[in-house]
């Protein structure tokens, strides 16, 4: 059974490359992401998108008390489905877009502004303990990734 929790705690092992397993942790929302714009007509990709996201926040609800006491920290690096999570509320909070420069732009915006953590990203990173603070940090990123697209397409800079 750990072993299945594990796959899914760290996006396929992804989560354990020595060199931002975060960002390689976060790959996998990419995929998602690419499929339910592939696959569903244009107005079923927004509700795909908060179907997968509802149930990887249900996932990491589950699994991380076990992936707390499984890799003795409080926000294991290893333990990477709040990336996953993170990356896809990019295109809901910014749901005009062209899909390849959304994927794109949103996800290196995404995975920078998580690394750097902008306040109150830093705040709830360190203060709010849990499954709650491991995913809310990454949305409030995704939430400043989305505000970056939203002033490009704007100032028309890639959009």
């Amino acid at each position: 059974m750990n072993k299945i929790k594990v796959i899914a705690g760290s996006s396929f092992g992804l989560g354990y490359l020595p060199l931002i397993p975060g960002t390689f942790g976060a790959l996998p929302g990419l995929v998602f992401y690419f499929l339910l714009w592939k696959f569903l007509p244009e107005p079923y990709v927004l509700p795909g998108l908060l179907v997968v996201i509802a149930l990887l926040i249900l996932l990491t609800y589950l699994l991380t008390p076990w992936a707390i006491k499984y890799w003795q920290s409080e926000d294991p690096s290893q333990f990477v489905l709040d990336e996953v999570i993170g990356f896809l509320c990019v295109p809901v909070f910014f749901p005009y877009h062209d899909f390849l420069k959304t994927a794109i732009f949103g996800f290196i915006l995404f995975r920078v502004l998580d690394m750097i953590k902008v306040p109150p990203a830093n705040i709830v990173d360190k203060k709010i303990k849990g499954w709650f603070g491991i995913i809310f940090d990454d949305v409030i990123s995704a939430g400043y990734a989305a505000l970056v697209l939203y002033a490009m397409a704007y100032f028309k800079i890639i959009f």
